[in-house]
């Protein structure tokens, strides 16, 4: 029996988000001194090279191989660089540059599997897989942009960018959110692509609560640096004690002593620290602050009720509404390299007047990364979340200036260990 394949307008849409998540990881990789390619900026994370090679053998696994049946003749490179790391042992990456394949070998690999993905696509008769490939290369757009981040300024072709030079402070304030329904996940019959994580819908009962009406700013956090809050044991888990006494972090890792002050590193360029941009942090060091405040860090219903709720009992899309996110919604979808002021983004708040809950950052939730009721793992990707569910990932809601705006849907979930503080993730906090 002939299959069905998609139709014209499907595919074309498929094809454009493809070659446009393909655009933006040629421009991150661009960005890379060819002397630092072999580099490996964040000790816990492959070398740059092999995500080089990583985003071109995950669609050939997954679609060529996987569904087609395609041999690429080249075994050895599908499976160096099929899949990444996120250790939890505490143990390191040994490998060196020569363990790797050179440059030349690798571009060659890339163009020969674009254009076999390319030819499955006029042949498929299912999307699926086909937004897999992009969103899983919309993701590696952001983080390997962590990674650049972390590379030193000589070794990147340094990029116009701005830095919004304002240094006041913004407005600290609470808003109260009423008790109500938060709806979480998607419906397996919504018609919609989401991950494994994502399904099924469900709803949760919440009671009131407050919740800041912004991310946390540099200028808070600093409040909290000032105290001695990372010399004082009371506010950190044991777990998380042990990580800044082991490794002497005192202050986010994005920021710099300098002189009397500090600067702020951004992907580019110190600057002086921004007050009223949000401030990253790990997981560990937003519920030290949490605590230090007296309040404690939103779950995932709470977060889903503050930024989707209304005050009528609706929910919406987004959080100002169902109408596609567009620049003055929000810091998001690879407009800007650097964060904004927390309150840059009015026409972005919620039905509650909670604002800054999409883009601009991540943001941690006290909610460790579960499946949800009735999750069946992707048969294609059975590792993707199942191998997370460890009770060692917490989850991040919202989104980066570095994220794609297909990843911005109220049921995407992010998720990351406690004590890494390499990403752009904030945080806010809840009374109850």
């Amino acid at each position: 029996m002939a299959r069905t394949l998609l139709d014209a307008q499907l595919r074309w849409q498929l094809l454009s988000h493809l070659r446009n998540a393909r655009m933006l990881t040629d421009d991150l990789f661009r960005l890379v001194q060819p002397d630092a390619l072999y580099d490996r900026p964040i000790s816990e994370r492959h070398r740059i090279v092999f995500y080089l090679g990583h985003l071109e053998a995950f669609d050939w696994n997954l679609i060529c191989a996987h569904s087609f049946g395609m041999d690429s003749g080249q075994k050895k490179l599908d499976r160096l660089f099929a899949f990444g790391i996120d250790p939890t042992s505490g143990d390191l990456p040994d490998d060196q540059p020569d363990d790797w394949p050179r440059e030349p070998e690798i571009r060659q690999y890339n163009s020969k599997i674009r254009a076999s993905v390319d030819r499955c696509l006029d042949h498929a008769s299912g999307d699926q897989l086909f937004w897999v490939a992009i969103e899983h290369r919309l993701m590696h757009a952001e983080t390997l942009t962590y990674m650049l981040h972390w590379l030193p300024f000589s070794k990147k072709r340094v990029e116009r960018f701005l830095v919004d030079a304002d240094t006041r402070r913004a407005a600290a304030r609470q808003v109260e959110i009423p008790a109500g329904i938060a709806t979480l996940g998607i419906s397996r019959n919504a018609g919609r692509f989401g991950w494994d994580n994502e399904f099924n819908a469900h709803h949760v009962d919440l009671p009131a609560f407050s919740i800041d009406m912004h991310k946390v700013t540099n200028a808070e956090y600093l409040e909290f640096v000032s105290a001695g809050g990372y010399q004082e044991r009371s506010l950190w888990s044991e777990a998380g004690w042990e990580w800044i006494a082991k490794n002497r972090i005192q202050h986010p890792k994005f920021w710099v002593a300098r002189g009397d002050g500090w600067v702020c590193r951004t992907m580019f360029a110190d600057v002086p620290l921004p007050l009223a941009w949000p401030v990253y942090v790990s997981h560990a060091e937003a519920e030290a602050y949490a605590r230090w405040k007296g309040k404690s860090l939103p779950t995932e219903a709470q977060f889903h009720r503050a930024a989707f709720g209304t005050p009528t009992g609706s929910e919406r899309l987004y959080p100002w509404g169902n109408a596609d996110p567009e620049r003055q919604h929000g810091n998001f979808d690879f407009y800007r390299w650097n964060p904004t002021r927390v309150d840059a983004h009015p026409a972005g708040q919620s039905a509650f007047g909670v604002a800054g809950l999409v883009g601009n950052g991540w943001e941690w939730t006290s909610t460790k990364f579960r499946p949800f009721p009735g999750f069946e793992a992707f048969p294609f990707y059975p590792g993707y979340s199942a191998n997370f569910f460890d009770g060692e990932h917490y989850v991040m809601k919202g989104a980066s200036a570095r994220t794609g705006s297909l990843l911005l849907r109220r049921s995407f979930r992010n998720w990351f260990q406690p004590f890494y503080p390499n990403i752009y993730a904030g945080f806010r906090c809840v009374e109850n």
